[in-house]
């Protein structure tokens, strides 16, 4: 069996027949006569003389003659016209040697002179058609190459000159660090004269997995490579993932890149044309709710070319191809919207109309091979030479990235579209197909913030380690989570999916331990840093009042906040037989407290002590309170065993849990008066949800050639089972269930339920042992509220609701959140947060195959958690197991308590717990170290650089920041924008 009759068969895309599909969507057919056909195109084609293109193709060898004008022999022939500023008709014969065997009247209409900008880069892709390693060493070789290959043309025409554009900043950041220093002078000279572009992205990023720190560190370099290099960043390039966060604007905005190129790759599934893509005129002008703006051009192909589109008409192959496609394509663009239509790349979907190209100036991208990671290639340059020398139109510039966008910015400005909001990445579904790595990363995101304040707090300069570890998480974060066969082990190639997925989900626990790091000598050095500032007033031991030692208790939260802290006390500070109370340094009353003992004979690879559990009241946010261990007359209470109700409570709420049906049956607001659980939704409060699906696993890319239109591929739905209470019981801080249930995918699924006396939150933690299997299947856990439609979720960089705008084609049926959602009515305010899981699906569960309809009735109220998924067929690993934890966070509040507000504070108790830090001396019994008196807007972290703040409003909005020690600074910060106050380092 050949490769050819295997490529026959399967019917897989290829670019014989893209292209044979474009000559016949762009010509006419003119004459039919015994079996031989003519066929004429009409394109955008002009000499140097004032001639315009007539392109004639026939089955068999003809003589073709406009007559009068032009005539060439060959089965494809060129004529040329005098250039037409209205329709004109000619008069075409086509003869072979017996005489004239037809003729036709042709039509010749005015064309666009189009100016096309060749962007030759390479699509990094860190994985997937190689390991890690193996793909960075060959993106520096490429570097080595288009150096050479600028100067080799330095004397070319100017629209010739070979130009390389780095699409991914991070190969050009390490080959400036590891090449002799001629070759980085020579490539610093290259990029100052404009025939090298770095852009600004590192690398290709998932958006929505970024916090908006990470972010906006991962642009940090812009600067340092213009003071270092002297030469400047001005835009970025987006590609591959088919879409990005609205913070992308802001981000990009602060570093001084105001371009963005994206090419999505619609392959997977996507269908944007079906959700307002068709009306996405490009370029336009991205604004954020900030005002600032981008411009940005994208890559059009609803059907899966994205940056291959320059590579389709022939660019990378040779002149005559590119002669005979490249018009082709043009002609197309300014007839129809999409130039290819729904089935030539052999993806399924319905046809999409759109209105045809506005502009006659293109920018058109091009890789040195049909191939992503594919290297520089001389050939692109040759032809836009020899094009430029053949034809005055179109007009051929090899061109960095930047140089499309200025010509732009200069002509047309003014009349291109503005559109504002998210645009919803139709991969982020991929998210869940490495939930526990994931979920490392996320929390490493939190963790970092707060180890970066704490150490600035304490006067170390953090910013190196702290930059290094953001580092690691973008990685992870990066668009490549696997190779192109993921359940492959191989040692090269697309097939090693082992290789490439242990050393992917490494770099998430990797970061995760040095976020973790970071966070414990943060607490170290706070804690030192406090104990060296303690009054004179303590006693010999260095404590004041006779206290055995202190805890700081740090809420790195900025609103000020009642919550459990979690301490160790080791016994070498105080004796685990010796009984303590706490003691709140700012009162002197004595805190009820919990303990759980590190014993030796259980333990005896870990720090001995004992866990200290407290509820700390009224916190100050980025502050501290003191609380002193001082002896006490009993140990610590043991914890009650509650009854078998499933019933537990605190001052706020009444939670009871439906054994029977494997859920919460009950969330009672005591304060509302209010019942927060749809009792009538189709799934139960917390309930486990497994689906699966009834498509194969391990095709590449299957799941792009298959259409759902209903239910059918929904092979089986399943819940979690035989509910049993394992734990119930009361201690000084609070109340706890937890239970163990049975369901499919999973050895065992475990819910915690916790109440803290004095904390208005409900903690619900689901721990799944998943099973590992390569079916195709998603886990969804259920929050039905009681509750109208969501009014308000946390974005990267912004907040999004039902009225705010999105990118028109973003993914509608599935949101990647950072951490809360909320619910408003004139009465009551629900806020849901997650820690781990950042996907969700709004009132119903999708189908994860297009066009993506729901699997049941709508529930404005409910959200639908989707914790993990094994939906890909390429690049995301093919299958997950092992022990994984996801964490929410429930909480509510009358009085017209705001929906961003309020979710702000429950992600705020779920992803910022408090520290404490043990102290040996006796500092102020607390201590505020910024403020800000606008409840809109929130303190993200303290860095050397100063405070970072963000604002939650969807208007402008004017806050007053006050430090310890300064005159306090006012501040103005843009709809949901961020700010640093510089120079508050003591």
């Amino acid at each position: 069996m050949t490769s050819r009759l295997l490529q026959r068969s399967l019917g897989s895309p290829d670019y014989d027949g893209i292209r044979q599909a474009l000559r016949d969507d762009t010509s006419t057919p003119v004459l039919s006569v015994r079996g031989l056909e003519v066929r004429v195109a009409v394109l955008p084609l002009f000499t140097h003389d004032g001639r315009q293109a007539v392109r004639v193709s026939s089955t068999e060898p003809l003589t073709h003659v406009l007559v009068g004008v032009d005539s060439a022999s060959g089965r494809d022939v060129t004529l040329l016209v005098p250039e037409v500023d209205a329709p004109r008709v000619f008069t075409l014969e086509c003869r072979d040697d017996a005489g004239v065997v037809g003729s036709a009247q042709i039509t010749v209409s005015p064309q666009r002179k189009w100016s096309v900008f060749v962007v030759h880069h390479s699509h990094l892709d860190i994985g997937y058609t190689d390991p890690q390693g193996t793909v960075l060493r060959h993106h520096l070789d490429y570097l080595d190459a288009a150096v050479r290959l600028g100067q080799e043309t330095a004397s070319w025409p100017d629209d010739a000159k070979f130009r390389w554009t780095v699409e991914s900043s991070m190969p050009a950041l390490r080959w400036l660090e590891h090449r002799p220093k001629e070759m980085v002078d020579a490539f610093a000279e290259l990029a100052r004269a404009g025939l090298i572009e770095v852009t600004a992205l590192p690398f290709q990023l998932h958006t929505e997995a970024c916090s908006t720190e990470e972010l906006h560190r991962q642009l940090r370099f812009t600067a340092q490579l213009e003071r270092r290099y002297g030469f400047a960043t001005k835009s970025a390039m987006h590609t591959d993932v088919p879409g990005a966060v609205v913070g992308l604007v802001d981000a990009l905005s602060q570093h001084g890149v105001r371009y963005l190129a994206a090419a999505h790759n619609w392959a997977g599934r996507s269908v944007p044309y079906l959700h307002g893509g068709d009306k996405l005129s490009r370029p336009f002008r991205w604004r954020a709710p900030s005002g600032n703006e981008i411009l940005v051009w994208f890559t059009d192909t609803p059907h899966g070319m994205a940056y291959m589109e320059g590579n389709t008409v022939g660019l990378t192959d040779s002149y005559e191809l590119a002669d005979d496609l490249l018009p082709r394509y043009l002609s197309a663009l300014a007839t129809r919207g999409y130039p290819y239509g729904p089935g030539t790349f052999g993806w399924q979907g319905p046809d999409a109309p759109k209105e045809p190209y506005e502009l006659d100036v293109l920018h058109l991208r091009v890789q040195g091979a049909h191939a992503d990671n594919a290297g520089p290639s001389i050939v692109p340059a040759t032809i836009a030479r020899r094009w430029n020398e053949q034809w005055a139109y179109p007009r051929l510039r090899s061109a960095v990235n930047s140089d499309f966008f200025e010509h732009v910015e200069e002509r047309y400005h003014d009349r291109l579209a503005v559109h504002e909001g998210d645009w919803t990445d139709w991969w982020a579904d991929g998210l869940g197909s490495g939930a526990r790595p994931l979920g490392y990363v996320r929390r490493a995101q939190s963790a970092l913030r707060v180890a970066e304040t704490l150490h600035t707090l304490a006067g170390v300069d953090a910013t190196e380690r702290i930059d290094a570890a953001y580092d690691k998480v973008a990685l992870f974060n990066e668009h490549t989570w696997g190779a192109a066969n993921p359940w492959e082990d191989a040692e090269e190639g697309g097939d090693s999916g082992g290789l490439q997925w242990t050393r992917k989900s490494s770099g998430a626990y990797d970061a995760q331990d040095d976020a973790s790091d970071l966070l414990h000598a943060a607490a170290r050095r706070f804690g030192a840093a406090l104990s060296e500032s303690g009054t004179e007033s303590g006693t010999e031991s260095g404590t004041e009042g006779g206290a055995l030692s202190s805890f700081a208790v740090f809420n790195p939260a900025t609103w000020t906040r009642t919550d459990v802290v979690r301490a160790f006390l080791p016994r070498d500070v105080v004796g685990v037989e010796v009984p303590i109370a706490l003691v709140d340094a700012r009162t002197g009353e004595r805190l009820p407290h919990h303990e759980e003992l590190v014993d030796p004979a259980d333990w005896p690879t870990r720090p001995i002590g004992r866990h200290v559990h407290a509820v700390v009241p009224d916190v100050p946010g980025f502050g501290y309170v003191r609380l002193d261990v001082v002896p006490g007359e009993t140990q610590a209470p043991e914890p009650v065993e509650l009854d078998e109700s499933g019933v537990i409570e605190n001052e706020f709420y009444r939670v009871a849990y439906d054994v029977r049906e494997g859920c919460i049956g009950s969330i009672f607001d005591k304060r509302a008066g209010r019942e927060l659980v749809n009792g009538d939704a189709a799934a139960g409060f917390g309930q486990y949800v497994y689906d699966r699906y009834a498509t194969a696993p391990h095709f590449n890319h299957l799941s792009g050639h298959v259409g759902a239109h209903d239910r059918t591929l929904l092979g089986d739905r399943a819940i979690g089972e035989h509910a049993r209470i394992t734990e119930a019981r009361r201690t000084a801080v609070g109340e706890k269930l937890v239970v163990e249930l049975r369901g499919k995918g999973v050895d065992w699924i475990r819910t915690t339920i916790e109440l803290h006396h004095g904390v208005p939150r409900l903690d619900l933690t689901y721990q799944l042992a998943k099973q590992g299997t390569p079916a195709k299947e998603a886990v969804f856990l259920a929050f039905p509220f009681a509750a109208g439609q969501a009014t308000a979720w946390e974005l990267t960089g912004g907040v999004g609701g039902p009225d705010v705008p999105r990118v028109p084609g973003s993914a509608e049926y599935m949101l990647p959140i950072r951490h809360w959602i909320a619910f408003e009515d004139p009465e009551l305010t629900i806020a849901w947060a997650t820690l781990e899981a950042p996907l969700v699906q709004l009132g119903t569960i999708h189908m994860p195959y297009a066009p993506f309809p729901p699997t049941l009735d709508q529930e404005d109220g409910t959200v639908y958690s989707w914790a993990l998924n094994n939906i890909w067929d390429t690049n995301f690993p093919a299958q997950q197991q092992g022990e994984t934890t996801f964490r929410y966070a429930v909480t509510s509040g009358t009085g017209g308590a705001g929906g961003r507000r309020l979710g702000a504070a429950a992600a705020s108790g779920l992803c910022e717990p408090f520290v404490g830090a043990l102290i040996t001396d006796s500092p102020e019994v607390s201590e505020t170290y910024v403020r800000v008196d606008h409840p809109d807007v929130l303190v993200t972290s303290i860095g050397w650089e100063g405070v970072r703040l963000q604002s939650l409003a969807a208007e402008p909005v004017e806050t007053t920041v006050t430090l310890p020690g300064q005159e306090p600074v006012e501040v103005r910060l843009p709809a949901c924008g961020v700010a640093v106050v510089r120079g508050t380092r003591q």
